[in-house]
Order: C-alpha cells, then structure tokens, then sequence
C-alpha cells in the first residue's frame, strides 16, 4: 500500500513528541537522583571491619589537643597536618543558637570567661581567649564556629567525627546539615552525639551524612537499637566494651562498626586492638601512631 501524504507529517510530530516526552522523563529522574545522593556507607566512611590484632584509625581528640588549645584553629590545623585519619570535634549552640566548637557546658576551663555556653551571645563568645590557659603562645586564640571549622576542614582531604553536646533541636540541626551540605562535606563527615533525639533530628534533616551513637554503657540488645536509630557505628567507652568484648563481633557482623573512646596509653591502645575495633580516639595520636607501626612491625 502507497504512503498516506497526510499521515506521515502526524506520524512524525506524534513521534518527536513522544522523544521529548521520553527525553523530558528522563530528565526529572537524573536531576532527582542527583539531588538526592546515596547515604555514605559504613565502610565509605569508616573503611572495612578490623580483626584482632590489626591497627585501628586514628581518631584526634577535641580537634588535637595535645598539640594546642582544644577544639580550636590551631589544634584542628596540628591534626590535620599530622596525617591522623579523623579530627574529632565538639560543637555546642550558643545562646543566639549558633554553633561554636566547645565541650564544656561552660566556658570557664578553656578560655577566660565564666558561665554557661548556652547563657552567652555568639559576639560575646568571640570574645573569649581560648588558648592562653594553655599557653602564653596560643594568648589571643579565639573560639571557632563551625562555619570557621568546616572551611578549615573543606581545605584538606580528612574527614571528620563532629559531635553535638547536649540536645538539639530539628532547626538547629538542620542549620548545621546545611552547613556541611553546602560545603560537600557530607560523605567526610560523620555527626555523633549521646542524644538519640539529637541523632533522629540529623537523620530527618540530612539522609546522606552518617550518624554515630556516643555510649557510656550498652543496651542489652545493642544491634537493634543501632539498626533502628539507623547508626552507622557506635563510639563507646573502654570500660564498657571490656565488660562485653564479644559485641565487637556482634556489631560487625551486623555491618556496624566500633570506636572506643578515649584511650592514652600502650596498655589501653592494645587492649581494644586485640579486640579488633575499627576506631580509636586520642589526645595523643602522635604516639599511638607510633605505636601501632611498632606493633606491626613486630608481627
């Protein structure tokens, strides 16, 4: 059968319009699976599981403080010169509700303040002096925000274990995730806090960035309370993991890994090794980096 002439014009626009729809389909889901990134897995973020005996990464306490002041400039600057894998950090809301790295509930041990962190602006915690207590070297040392600590960290290749003192709310902690977002920093960061809330609301606000549960003491089912809170790893005391050394393995086993916090010396360093932890942090990551390259070189 001979061509239809007036057929053939509809068939092609029907067609063309058909491409454009299948071009425009395809669009929407490449810019929706852009926009929405795959969450950072366990072993992205903190490599793969460690076996007894084999070395730990090293996580620099308080941003390196044995280096220079706590969780200032200069000791995350220390830390990260170091080499160390991790810099662990605090931050804490000020009264204004602005992220500052400090532990302390008040500002009384590490600058030349007093009162309570959540009492004081933002202007009047930039105030402070937070490095003459720790010498007359570091006189003048201000207390950084996290804005100030992400573009230091934005400008190395390490990562990060941030962790939020006391309890915050969604707004807050949606401020910070777009704070890290903003910067790319979402798959070289990991958050942690002892508040399960805290840990909830920076789930909700950033499905990308990984979540670590801080523990004093452990649950008795702990591999469900980690599956259920969607952690990826839990940052728990030496006392509390000797007490129960099999859930190491446990953990494990169940994709979640293990950092002990925080351990100074050959005795405690071994101890965990032996148990086959996957983090440790320290104020002294100098030696126990030391130390774990003696140790290997021994095997």
């Amino acid at each position: 059968m001979p061509d239809d002439p007036v057929a053939d014009p509809l068939r092609s626009r029907l067609h063309a319009l058909l491409i454009v729809g299948v071009l425009a389909v395809a669009s929407l889901i490449i810019a929706f699976l852009g926009a929405t990134p795959a969450r950072v897995s366990a072993t992205e973020l903190l490599g793969s599981t460690r076996t007894a005996g084999e070395a730990a990464f090293i996580a620099s306490h308080r941003g390196g403080g044995a280096a220079a002041p706590e969780n200032t400039l200069p000791a995350i600057s220390a830390a990260l010169a170091g080499g160390f894998d991790y810099v662990e950090v605090d931050v804490a809301l000020t009264a204004d509700r602005h992220p500052v790295l400090m532990h302390d509930v008040t500002v009384d041990r590490t600058t030349d303040g007093s009162g309570a962190l959540s009492t004081l602006t933002l202007a009047q915690v930039q105030a402070l002096d937070a490095g003459s207590w720790f010498s007359d070297e570091y006189a003048g040392t201000p207390v950084p925000t996290f804005h100030e600590f992400l573009d230091v960290l934005a400008d190395s290749s390490h990562r990060a274990i941030v962790e939020l003192k006391g309890q915050w709310d969604a707004a807050a902690v949606a401020a910070l995730m777009a704070e890290v977002t903003m910067r790319r920093l979402e798959r070289r960061i990991a958050v942690s806090s002892f508040d399960a809330r805290t840990l909830a609301a920076a789930g909700t606000a950033s499905p990308v960035v990984p979540r670590l549960f801080i523990l004093r003491h452990l649950p008795r089912d702990l591999v469900s309370a980690a599956r259920e809170a969607g952690v990826r790893g839990i940052v728990v005391s030496r006392r509390a993991l000797l007490d129960r050394p099999e859930i190491v393995d446990e953990l494990h086993a169940a994709g979640i890994r293990v950092v002990v916090y925080t351990l100074n010396s050959n005795t405690q360093w071994d101890e965990v090794t032996a148990l086959g932890v996957d983090g440790i942090v320290t104020d002294d990551p100098a030696t126990l980096s030391t130390w774990q390259q003696s140790v290997a070189g021994q095997q």
